[in-house]
């Protein structure tokens, strides 16, 4: 075996020119997976050195294995096949030459532009382009080279730096036209061959005060014998998309719904998804109802899946559904109240058995007439959203658990597509450890439980969701998948997604697996091979797109906190520090979670360096310290609307 030795280091063991293929791991982050050619065998590798890589699941890579105390990693040395990347940045027009300076927080070198490349750009335009020789993306001493495909608009423009994040991220809002004229033809044509009526039953939705899509609906009735038939009833997108149709084809690829500020990159095109499958009040639905029997202490006695058709009789926003609870007035009253006292016996239940209770705060942006930012609000979990998040992870639950007893009837492993969340990587729960104790909490990182008092303690604390978020990033990605690990955060050892497929594609495949094995039981073996081929393909797929929409929501969130903030340069706010790095602290404006920078050398009473064994930063002359969860007074210095940066300089007492 090869030794490798690094000046200032000890030697490390490898084994180098290995080929491989980025994959997901079990806790939701990429790896490299090796195959013996011998047995077919396979093995996955952490990566513990990508270079300047931008890896993306399916790339084969060549790379070296790295024995160290940790175990084997991965360093990767060279992209094999490389999908084609694209990626937007600001132009530079140099006459002979041109420049691009990236957005990409992976892709951070300048690519050069030949004149023939430039694609009509002018000095200060925002760009997208793709990169011709991303082969020497590792390798410093030589020039990245692009070709522009399209002119975004100004650099800095809100509606051009929207366009940038739609085109970073590879999102398409329009639908290829045969996709729209598949979507054209669909009708709702209501049969109660195989279908339970709901028609007249109570029924109603409970949603955002801006949504367009009602996929799930809420029914609740009691009993002769004093017990409880919840309903949750979802919109049977599969009625519209069948498999193999083109409109399956593009859901599939986009995989998910992208929610923008103020743009939504639907998976199923806006006839189907805001009109032909949305539960509309007074309108006739198909759905797919999971009918659950709960004791009166809310345990699940039994439950049932039918096909069914319902009629809404109100579509209520979560403010009003929420308003009634609290007044015990208005429609539905009844319905409601009791929904909300069963809702919190099944949180309650679920808390007790193992369930992890995160609660992050989101931000919601008021727009005055121009559609320019007047303010941000922060959304706060309401009772009205605990009910319907609480009755969802049931029906997800109960669909799961239903095939799992049906495999353990017919004595045959039934394929399915999972939603599992791994256990926390412990490095990461090391990390975690050391971080609260500034806060004076401690953890035992191998017990769950400690992780839930952690939850407990800091309630209501300024700390709390800069713990809160550390802790959720430390732990694994919830994935979706053909093996059932079960799922660490919500405690379940049966668990999938049911309840969105207007907006998920997983849930759209699981309706169609449900009703294969509701229905068709005569060819249940036939579909469960076919199944056991294309639930793989079809889960990476969802994760990869999953994992793709939420960054880039999040990169339109910062967008629009970044043209509100702006408007307030030089302005005073209070904030609490949210982090640290060698160079300075992130500072949240608690009000409006508006995070930005303070750099160590704009503190003007002494010079501060980082502590990052204590987690603190303290001045060489004076001692003060500073430390994460601390509030401090800040004022807003300077926006940068390209990179969506915000620099803020501490206001001294």
């Amino acid at each position: 075996m090869k030794k490798k030795y690094i000046s200032g280091h000890r030697s490390e063991s490898t084994r180098e020119n290995l080929s491989g293929e980025i994959d997901f791991g079990k806790d939701g982050r990429i790896v490299v997976k090796l195959s013996d050619e011998t047995d077919g065998s396979q093995k996955t590798y952490k990566i513990s050195d990508s270079g300047s890589y931008r890896l993306a699941v399916g790339d084969k890579v060549k790379f070296a294995l790295v024995n160290s105390p940790e175990g084997q990693t991965a360093r990767i040395e060279k992209i094999i096949d490389h999908k084609r990347l694209f990626i937007s940045g600001k132009f530079e027009n140099h006459g002979s030459y041109g420049i691009v300076f990236p957005d990409s927080r992976e892709t951070k070198r300048e690519i050069l532009i030949s004149p023939e490349a430039f694609g009509n750009a002018r000095n200060g335009d925002k760009v997208y382009l793709e990169i011709i020789n991303p082969e020497n993306l590792k390798d410093e001493n030589s020039d990245l080279r692009g070709e522009i495909t399209e002119v975004l608009g100004k650099s800095g423009d809100r509606s051009t730096e929207e366009k940038s994040i739609i085109r970073k991220f590879n999102l398409v809002k329009e639908f290829p036209r045969e996709v729209e004229e598949e979507a054209g033809k669909a009708r709702v044509e209501v049969s109660t061959e195989e279908r339970v009526d709901l028609r007249d039953k109570t029924i109603f939705t409970i949603d955002p005060v801006d949504a367009k899509d009602f996929d799930d609906a809420v029914s609740i009735e009691i009993l002769e014998d004093g017990t409880y038939l919840l309903g949750v009833h979802i919109a049977d997108v599969s009625h519209y998309v069948r498999e193999g149709s083109e409109l399956d084809k593009e859901a599939l690829k986009r995989a998910t719904s992208v929610y923008l500020v103020k743009n939504v990159i639907p998976m199923i095109p806006e006839k189907l998804s805001n009109d032909i499958c949305s539960l509309k009040p007074g309108e006739d639905r198909l759905t797919f109802s999971v009918f659950i029997n709960l004791s009166k202490r809310c345990s699940v006695r039994s439950f049932e899946i039918r096909k069914s058709v319902i009629r809404s009789k109100r579509r209520f926003s979560y403010e009003e559904a929420q308003e009634i609870i609290d007044t015990k007035k208005g429609d539905f009253a009844e319905e409601l109240l009791l929904m909300h006292k069963l809702s919190k016996s099944i949180t309650l239940k679920r808390l007790k058995e193992e369930s992890l209770d995160f609660d992050s705060n989101e931000v919601k942006f008021v727009f005055d007439t121009n559609g320019n930012v007047e303010d941000i609000v922060v959304k706060h979990r309401l009772d009205s959203m605990r009910l319907i998040e609480e009755f969802m992870l049931l029906a997800n639950k109960c669909a799961t658990v239903f095939v799992n007893n049906l495999s353990k009837k017919l004595r045959i492993k039934l394929p399915f597509i999972y939603r599992v969340h791994d256990i926390p990587n412990k490095d990461k729960m090391k990390e975690l450890a050391e971080f609260v104790k500034q806060f004076g909490y401690s953890i035992n990182i191998e017990e769950k439980n400690s992780l839930r008092k952690l939850l407990a303690a800091i309630e209501g604390k300024p700390e709390e969701f800069i713990i809160n978020n550390l802790l959720i990033r430390s732990m694994a990605k919830a994935i979706y998948t053909e093996k059932n690990i079960g799922h660490y955060g919500l405690g379940f050892r049966d668990y999938s997604h049911f309840t969105s497929p207007i907006r998920r594609y997983p849930d759209l495949l699981v309706h169609r697996i449900l009703y294969d094995y509701i229905y068709d039981e005569k060819n249940i073996l036939n579909r469960a091979e076919h199944y056991k081929k294309i639930i793989p393909a079809a889960g990476k797929q969802s994760s990869i797109m999953e994992q793709n929409a939420e960054q880039a929501e999040r990169e339109s969130i910062k967008l629009f906190q970044g043209e509100y903030i702006n408007k307030h340069i030089g302005e005073e706010f209070e904030g609490i520090i949210s982090g640290m790095v060698q160079y300075g602290m992130f500072v949240e404006i608690m009000e409006i979670l508006v995070e930005g920078m303070i750099r160590f050398r704009d503190i003007e009473d002494d010079y501060y360096e980082y502590d990052d064994k204590n987690h603190i930063a303290r001045g060489r002359r004076r001692g003060k310290t500073f430390r994460a969860g601390q509030k401090v007074k800040i004022k807003v210095m300077r926006v940068n609307k390209e990179t969506k940066k915000i620099d803020f300089n501490l206001v001294l007492k």
